[in-house]
C-alpha cells in the first residue's frame, strides 16, 4: 500500500523516536551519532515516502487543484508516444524525422534512469551519443556540430528516411586495489559504430550520456542564484582542492545568458528549455524555442519529411510537461536513524565528498507551484561545473564546460533506481555499476576523496554505501 507522510506525522514520529533514547545518548560530545531535524524530508514538505516501482512518479503534495489538473495532462505527453506525421493523432504527431526515443518515458522509464545496453545489438533505454568537435564551441558557445551527423546520434528514423547510424558498446576491464588489499575491477566503455549513413564517424569527440531521474527539478530550479555561486570557487582561493564554477548558458527565450541548472554539463538554463531541447534531439519534435526540425543536411530526406506543425508540440503542452518534469515529488529517505547510515553519513563529510554533493539547500520562490517555494531541500549537489579528472573525460566542451567538467548530479533518489530502474548504473554514460564504482571512477578535484574512500576498511565502506543507499 503506499503511503503518504505529511510533515506533520513525520515530526510526531521524530518526536516519539527522539523519546524513545536512553538518557545521555543525546548528550553532545558523547559519541553517539544522531540524526539532523527533518534529515529524512529530502524534499521538504513536498517530499513523499514511497519504496515502490512507483516511488519516482507521485505529483508533489501541496499542488494547487489546476497544477494537478495540468500535472495529469503533462503526464500523458511525457508517457505516451508520439507518431510520424500525418496521422490522425494531431496532437502528438511529428515524431523524427530521426529519433532516439518515441516518448520522454521511452528514456526515463517510470520517471527513473536510463542504462546502457546490456549487450551488443539491445536496443538502447535511456541511453544516446553526443558528439562534436573537440573543444570547439560556436558563438553562442554551444558544441560545434558535426555537418553530416549533427550534435547527437539518432539511431532511429521515420519510414523513408535512413537512420544515422548503430552504436557499438563495449567495454575495457581497469582493476585496482582498495587500501586493505581487496581487488576490485572497473570497466570503461569503448564506442564504435556500424552501418554509419553519412560515413565514418571518426575525429569527432564523442559522449555517451544515460538519462537521469526525474524528481525534484523544480525544487532545484527554485534555489536562489546566489546561493549556488555561493559555493563557486574557480580559482580554489581556499585552498580544498575543490574549483567548482558555474556554467553560464544560453536561454533561448530570454536571449541572455544565465546559471546553467541542468543536463550532465549544466548546459540548460531551465526546466523548460530542458524539457524543448529533449523534444527536438531525443524525438525530432519542434517547438517555440527550437522550431527548426534536427536534420544536419539539407535538402535530404530528412528535411523533407512531412512535420506534423509549427510548431509540433505547442506551447500550452509544452508547458503542461514543464510542470509535470517541475513536480514530481521526491522520495524521502529510508534508514536514516540507523546505526551504520549515521556512521557512513560522517564519512561522507571526513572524506569531503560534501564538498561538491552539498546536503542543504533552502528553495526561494518557485514561478512553477508555489508548493515548491520556500522549502529545506537535501539534493547533495552543488549545481556547479568540476574537473573529474581525464578519466571521465569526453573531450565535449559545453558553454564553460570542458571536456573534463561534470556538473554535480544531484544524489537523493538514489537507493531507489534499483527499485524503479531494475538497475545500479552511475555516472554520465552509466559504467559504473554500483555507487562503489562510481566513487572509484572520481578523478580531478575529487581525486583526494576518492582516495580517502579507497583506503578506508571494508565496514567503513559499507557504512558509506549504506548512506548513499539511504538518500
Amino acid at each position: 500500500m503506499i503511503t503518504f507522510v505529511t510533515r506533520r506525522f513525520f515530526l510526531i514520529y521524530s518526536i516519539a523516536f527522539l523519546l524513545l533514547i536512553p538518557a545521555g545518548c543525546d548528550v553532545g560530545g558523547s559519541g553517539v551519532l544522531e540524526p539532523e531535524e527533518g534529515e529524512a524530508l529530502s524534499g521538504g514538505d513536498v517530499t513523499i515516502f514511497d519504496e515502490s516501482v512507483n516511488a519516482f512518479g507521485f505529483p508533489a503534495p501541496g499542488l494547487a487543484r489546476q497544477e494537478e489538473l495540468f500535472f495529469g495532462v503533462g503526464n500523458s505527453f511525457f508517457n505516451q508516444n508520439w507518431v510520424q506525421s500525418p496521422a490522425s493523432t494531431t496532437a502528438r504527431d511529428g515524431l523524427g524525422p530521426v529519433f532516439n526515443a518515441r516518448s520522454c518515458a521511452g528514456c526515463h522509464f517510470k520517471d527513473g534512469r536510463g542504462r546502457s545496453p546490456a549487450f551488443d545489438g539491445e536496443s538502447p533505454t535511456g541511453y544516446l551519443v553526443r558528439l562534436g568537435v573537440p573543444g570547439g564551441l560556436t558563438p553562442l558557445g554551444e558544441p560545434v556540430a558535426d555537418a553530416r551527423y549533427g550534435t547527437q546520434i539518432q539511431d532511429n528514423s521515420i519510414l523513408g528516411v535512413e537512420t544515422e547510424a548503430t552504436v557499438i558498446l563495449q567495454y575495457e576491464e581497469v582493476a585496482g586495489t582498495f587500501g586493505d588489499g581487496t581487488p576490485y575491477v572497473l570497466r570503461r566503455p569503448v564506442l564504435s559504430f556500424q552501418d554509419e549513413a553519412f560515413g565514418p564517424i571518426e575525429g569527432l569527440a564523442v559522449s555517451p550520456r544515460v538519462a537521469n531521474q526525474m524528481p525534484g527539478l523544480g525544487l532545484l530550479e527554485a534555489i536562489p542564484e546566489a546561493s549556488i555561486l555561493a559555493y563557486a570557487d574557480p580559482s580554489d582561493a581556499n585552498g580544498d582542492g575543490i574549483s567548482g564554477r558555474p556554467n553560464q548558458v544560453w536561454n533561448f527565450e530570454t536571449a541572455s545568458y544565465a546559471l546553467g541548472r541542468f543536463g550532465w554539463k549544466g548546459e540548460q538554463p531551465t526546466i523548460r528549455q530542458q524539457v524543448a531541447s529533449a523534444f527536438i534531439g531525443d524525438m525530432g519534435i519542434t517547438s517555440s524555442i527550437f522550431p527548426n526540425q534536427n536534420c544536419a543536411q539539407s535538402p535530404s530526406a530528412c528535411s523533407d519529411a512531412p512535420g506534423g506543425g509549427t510548431p509540433e508540440i505547442e506551447d500550452r503542452n509544452l508547458a503542461h510537461v514543464e510542470l509535470y518534469a517541475s513536480t514530481l515529488a521526491v522520495p524521502g529517505r529510508r534508514n536514516w536513524d540507523a546505526e551504520e547510515v549515521l556512521a557512513g553519513k560522517q564519512l561522507f563529510n571526513e572524506t569531503g565528498c560534501a564538498g561538491c554533493h552539498v546536503p542543504v539547500f533552502e528553495t526561494g520562490i518557485s514561478t512553477v507551484s508555489d508548493a515548491l517555494s520556500n522549502q529545506t531541500i537535501r539534493p547533495y549537489t552543488d549545481l556547479l561545473l568540476h574537473d573529474m579528472g581525464p578519466g571521465l573525460a569526453d573531450g565535449l566542451s559545453t558553454f564553460e564546460a570542458n571536456g573534463q567538467e561534470w556538473r554535480t548530479p544531484p544524489l537523493w533518489g538514489i537507493g531507489l533506481i534499483s527499485t524503479v530502474n531494475r538497475h545500479t548504473e552511475l555516472l554520465h554514460d552509466g559504467r559504473a555499476r554500483d555507487v562503489v564504482e562510481a566513487i572509484l571512477w572520481h578523478g580531478g578535484e575529487a581525486e583526494q576523496a576518492k582516495e580517502k574512500f579507497r583506503n578506508l576498511n571494508q565496514q567503513q565502506r559499507d557504512n558509506l554505501v549504506a548512506f548513499l543507499h539511504s538518500l
